[in-house]
């Protein structure tokens, strides 16, 4: 991770986006979006991850987490490049994907514009993390990522969008 801010204060909560490269919506599939839990799910329980707050939208992701044991710009870069296989894998082989040539010649010429000229590309480089100082600054970003599906129009209340800390039945245990 290149950026000018990087996520290395041991201990600290930020407040972290993932992007899709070109806003291309692949969590509107089941299976996808079911991967990526599953992967901050395996974080939760193996690498030291704290998650306070996160929304799932169609193309990006947003979260409030905290990383025990190491920084959280280690666990961005490995969760980044793990999940980014796992999901052109999945892209490649579910039988129901319905874009698969479209979306694997996207990613794979988004993978011909990186410096390491890789197959794939699949994450924006860019994580924007945001150390949370304060305790307004923490409910501030909390309520930025339980409104962005109401912003959206894909629901009416924070509680009512599932993949999301707001909603009761969200899929990802929460830290206090």
């Amino acid at each position: 991770m290149s950026e000018r801010r990087k996520a290395n204060v041991q201990g600290a909560a930020y407040f972290v986006t993932f992007t899709v490269l070109g806003w291309v919506d692949v969590f509107t599939r089941k299976v996808l979006a079911e991967e990526l839990i599953k992967n901050i799910q395996y974080s939760q329980h193996n690498k030291g991850l704290r998650v306070f707050a996160y929304v799932i939208m169609s193309n990006h992701v947003h979260m409030i987490v905290q990383r025990e044991g190491g920084t959280l710009a280690e666990w961005i870069r490995d969760f980044k490049s793990f999940t980014a296989k796992r999901i052109i894998h999945l892209i490649e082989t579910h039988p129901d994907e319905s874009r698969r040539d479209w979306l694997l010649t996207y990613f794979r010429e988004q993978g011909k514009l990186t410096a390491q000229s890789r197959e794939y590309a699949f994450w924006a480089k860019t994580n924007h993390p945001t150390e949370l100082f304060t305790q307004l600054f923490y409910d501030q970003k909390a309520r930025y990522i339980h409104m962005n599906p109401v912003v959206a129009g894909i629901v009416t209340q924070p509680e009512h969008y599932l993949l999301s800390s707001a909603h009761p039945d969200g899929p990802l245990q929460l830290n206090a």
